[in-house]
């Protein structure tokens, strides 16, 4: 008898301890499913410093508490490899360009990618180290300008406002080049350096005027309203609005959504309007 009892209680035990065990695991299980479930997803976005990598760092903590969505900023210069790079699939999305240059690079290049919507304006502005008013250019002065083609457009529209060239009436102001100057009665000289350049160009003094990106000019400390001896009248309406793009095919991916709809939000707007008060970044409306 004290056998069979013996016995039973073993045979007890180890059901109670097989219990233990399988309830044990399927609550680590369990646990760990849920830590999965709740684990944010990355999305890669390349941006340039300012003020571009500001808003995203901004956005960044919007994405993870309202989309558990956990944001990677990668800071970029190069205006070349940003869209390289997101076609390669270095990155989801990126985060630097106006649509002109966008669709001149994707051109060129035979990129694959979508704008997926627009954010901020940054003012285009003239730099100079010698003259604080386009009445003090020389004649035969040089302005340096970005080699972006895309950019030339906008460039010489601000020229032209300013009184200082004439454009071809019959040339599609965005798409002008040097060559579409119909008028230059200052014989301004025109030289071309990479975008990234400018604000170099000008702490060294070169040329008389500099134009450059509204991006770097922030960057580089710049106040566009108060530094820029011609500055371009912009606002929400203006062509060369910044864009976030993506690959073709991933412009409904629910991560790219959610970015841009933080990014165009009211709480997004406001820290854009706060930051740069003065001007030198307008958002979309």
């Amino acid at each position: 008898m004290k056998k069979l009892l013996t016995a039973l209680t073993a045979c007890l035990l180890g059901v109670s301890l097989t219990g233990c065990s399988q309830g044990t695991a399927a609550s680590a299980t369990a646990s760990s499913a849920s830590s999965a479930a709740s684990a944010p997803e990355v999305l890669k976005v390349s941006a340039t410093l300012e003020p571009h990598a500001t808003i995203l760092e901004y956005a960044k903590g919007i994405l993870l508490s309202d989309y558990n969505i956990d944001l990677e900023i990668t800071v970029l210069d190069d205006y070349y490899i940003f869209n390289k790079s997101l076609n390669d699939g270095e990155v989801d999305a990126n985060f630097f360009q106006h649509q002109p240059f966008f669709e001149n690079d994707c051109k060129e290049n035979g990129y694959d990618l979508v704008n997926v919507g627009g954010v901020h304006i940054e003012p285009f502005g003239f730099y100079s180290k010698t003259i604080t008013s386009v009445d003090d250019l020389a004649d035969g002065a040089t302005i340096i300008i970005s080699n972006s083609v895309a950019d030339h457009g906008r460039i010489l529209s601000i020229l032209q406002d300013a009184g200082l060239i004439k454009l071809d009436e019959n040339v599609d102001a965005i798409n002008a080049t040097i060559e579409n100057i119909k008028e230059n009665p200052k014989n301004l000289k025109f030289e071309e350096v990479k975008p990234e350049l400018l604000t170099t160009v000008f702490e060294n003094g070169e040329g008389d005027l500099v134009a450059i990106n509204g991006n770097y000019a922030i960057q580089a400390g710049l106040n566009p309203t108060k530094d820029a001896v011609i500055l371009e009248s912009a606002d929400e309406n203006n062509p060369y609005v910044n864009i976030v793009a993506c690959q073709a095919g991933h412009e409904n991916d629910a991560k790219i959504q959610a970015l841009i709809t933080v990014l165009q939000s009211d709480d997004v707007k406001n820290f854009i309007r706060e930051t740069w008060a003065d001007g030198s970044v307008i958002p979309v409306e």
